[in-house]
């Protein structure tokens, strides 16, 4: 059991510092440590604040001005898609 805790903390602090020293995206970080989106988005979300909440408020920060960014980076995606598009039937 005390194993498991030690483990769990060790993710979840390893998630918040990669979040908060990169600007990294949920998303970006499941992909660089090989977990799924759910499991970072829980243990930055909801365990970060129980082991350091310090590291949660930046990583907070940090989720939060990306998500208020997500529709501008869907919206370039589509851009990109389309632009692409474009130049393939020319």
């Amino acid at each position: 059991m005390e194993n498991d805790l030690a483990y769990l903390k060790e993710r979840v602090m390893m998630f918040g510092n990669y979040i908060a020293e990169h600007g990294a995206t949920v998303r970006q970080t499941a992909q660089k440590f090989g977990y799924s989106k759910s499991t970072v988005h829980k243990d930055v979300s909801e365990r970060l604040r129980d082991f350091s909440p310090s590291l949660y408020e930046e990583a907070s920060a940090v989720l939060a001005k990306n998500k208020a960014e997500r529709h501008l980076r869907g919206g370039m995606a589509t851009k990109r898609k389309y632009e692409a598009r474009i130049k393939d039937e020319n």
